[in-house]
């Protein structure tokens, strides 16, 4: 067996963004005259900005208008833009993918978030323009639809199976599982063990650096082996 190709998340897995995301739409709601508690936001984070604003709408009850989803994802986008600033990598989410690339294992990003929201925290990362980054404007689904990462792994030419989904949500998981891959969990979003277990992880860490010091549980060999 080679050595598995790793697909992984953006926000809560890489970079340090999940409650600047939760906050930003919090504003967002109050904009269109929504009241919501953050924790009732934050489990819906992961999922792409239309099927969040729809759920949240759902959840309270509100009439589902699309003149209002498009108005909650405009002006999250303009409240993220003033958060940005605040925004980092994780822990050891630099040396992962420093690591990655030095031992020529195939990676690549997918991320629910537009390349334009995207764009800044990539360049925090150091990711390089070669990379292989797969964003809500590549595909017709974003997650819980496991579009992403189907297109990820068609882009690194890798079997499905042959392939490692990294993750901070339910929702990255639920999408791996449904692309067929291995889905592994992240604690830096915000989420239980318990609960990136039951939605599909075979293993979870705390944050990047925790991953890279267990890299070899996932499949990918350590130089002196």
């Amino acid at each position: 067996m080679k050595t598995p190709a790793l697909v992984l998340d953006l926000d809560g897995t890489l970079i340090d963004s999940v409650y600047q995301h939760v906050l930003a739409w919090r504003e967002a709601l109050s904009e269109v005259g929504i009241s919501l508690s953050v924790w009732r936001i934050h489990r819906k984070v992961g999922m792409s900005g239309g099927l969040l604003a729809q759920a949240l709408l759902r959840e309270i009850e509100h009439p589902l208008d699309d003149s209002i989803k498009d108005r909650l994802q405009d002006a999250h986008a303009r409240a993220f833009a003033r958060y940005a600033p605040t925004v980092g990598p994780l822990p050891g989410a630099r040396e992962l993918l420093a690591f990655l690339t030095e031992q020529e294992v195939s990676w690549a990003i997918a991320t629910s978030s537009t390349l334009d929201t995207a764009r800044e925290t990539l360049e925090t990362l150091g990711v390089a323009d070669s990379a292989s980054v797969i964003t809500r404007d590549d595909v017709e689904r974003a997650k819980p639809d496991p579009d992403l990462f189907v297109e990820a792994v068609r882009r690194l030419g890798v079997d499905v199976t042959n392939a490692c989904v990294i993750g901070d949500s339910v929702w990255d998981l639920l999408a791996a599982k449904r692309a067929r891959t291995l889905g592994v969990g992240l604690l830096s979003g915000g989420y239980g063990k318990e609960e990136l277990v039951q939605a599909g992880a075979f293993r979870v860490y705390e944050d990047p650096a925790d991953l890279l010091r267990h890299i070899n549980e996932v499949g990918v060999r350590l130089p002196s082996w």
